[in-house]
């Protein structure tokens, strides 16, 4: 991986942090180079990440000394996809996870109503994943049957959202622009 794709994922790690968007170890961050996949060691927090922060996979396999995030394959499934995305980030943030645990949907994607432009501009359809236990075989199982290629944000029921991007700034934006518009629509929803 170059150096400053490890940078930027410190830099947006430390970015969600420090913008409350995530909290503790309840986050992961994956970047996909070739057939290596950085993907944040199990137990890290986004407000200290290093370099020593990640674990690295080669075809399902772990070649570094840490261990992987428990929710690995969620991002394995998403860079399954199309090789063209690069990062998935997962996060338990706020508002959107108050939505993962209020709203319920039978189909594919879900409605926030927000009634500002930018969620359909920036991140487009929000996909719907329902509830399995965190980390768990069941959820990854579910998460695939959830998955349309034209769907880059998943909101998990009773969990919170993963993204999957083109590039590191690409997830970035969305998971900020879905937060925000989680937030929003939770303001609009008081009047």
């Amino acid at each position: 991986m170059k150096e400053k794709d490890l940078k930027d994922l410190i830099w947006v790690s430390k970015a969600l942090f420090d913008r409350n968007k995530v909290s503790g170890s309840t986050a992961n961050i994956s970047f996909k180079d070739k057939d290596l996949i950085y993907v944040s060691k199990t137990g890290s927090c986004f407000g200290n990440m290093n370099e020593d922060s990640f674990s690295v996979l080669k075809n399902d396999k772990v070649i570094s000394d840490n261990k992987p995030s428990k929710e690995y394959p969620m991002h394995k499934l998403l860079y399954d996809i199309d090789d063209k995305y690069k990062c998935v980030i997962h996060t338990h943030s706020t508002f959107i996870t108050y939505w993962s645990c209020i709203l319920e949907s039978e189909d594919k994607t879900i409605d926030l109503k927000c009634k500002t432009p930018y969620l359909k501009i920036k991140v487009g359809d929000l996909g719907w994943v329902k509830y399995k236990d965190p980390g768990s075989q069941e959820l990854f199982d579910e998460l695939k049957k959830s998955i349309d290629k034209n769907i880059k944000a998943y909101v998990m029921e009773n969990h919170g959202v993963i993204v999957v991007g083109e590039s590191i700034e690409e997830a970035f934006y969305m998971i900020e622009e879905i937060e925000e518009s989680a937030k929003n629509a939770f303001l609009l929803s008081l009047k």
